[in-house]
């Protein structure tokens, strides 16, 4: 039951970053809120979870998108597993834990996907893209990321 649960969360994640969050971009920049659900999990429910959730939304995020394939499902992944194993040093209700989570998180898939795409031999312009789009993308994601955070603790308190 729990994992057609989460299952559903994921996927009605997805279909609001596709259609619902680009209605409220700011230069082309909306919330990830699959980023927002693999780590609130992670940290409410340790590694395994943030792994299978990153997988999964990471996944579906590159299935649904045109973008280069598995781009997404690698950064996800790495980033479930990372904040799923701070899970255990965490304060789950302190209103600072999704802000400063966050702001990591979108630096970190900020980063990865950076890397990525550097390997695969694209041209990336830094400053630029940090200013442009990894520094919004941060404010969005901490102010969508306390109100999801709560939600995903609710749910993660179901037995």
């Amino acid at each position: 039951m729990k994992v057609i649960l989460w299952m559903v969360i994921v996927v009605a994640s997805l279909i609001l970053q596709a259609t619902i969050l680009p209605l409220a971009s700011f230069n082309g920049v909306w919330p990830d809120l699959l980023l927002i659900v693999v780590v609130s999990s992670s940290l409410l429910l340790g590694k395994e979870q943030g792994v299978s959730l990153g997988f999964l939304a990471g996944l579906l995020q590159d299935l649904a998108g045109g973008n280069i394939f598995g781009v997404n499902t690698l950064s996800k992944l790495i980033i479930g597993y990372l904040f799923g194993m701070a899970e255990r040093q965490v304060f789950k209700e302190h209103l600072l834990l999704p802000v400063l989570a966050m702001s990591i998180a979108t630096v970190f898939n900020s980063a990865i996907t950076f890397v990525i795409l550097l390997l695969l031999g694209y041209k990336i312009e830094l400053a630029p893209a940090l200013v442009n789009n990894v520094l919004p993308l941060v404010i969005y994601n901490v102010i969508v990321a306390i109100p999801v955070h709560q939600v995903i603790y609710r749910v993660s308190k179901i037995k």
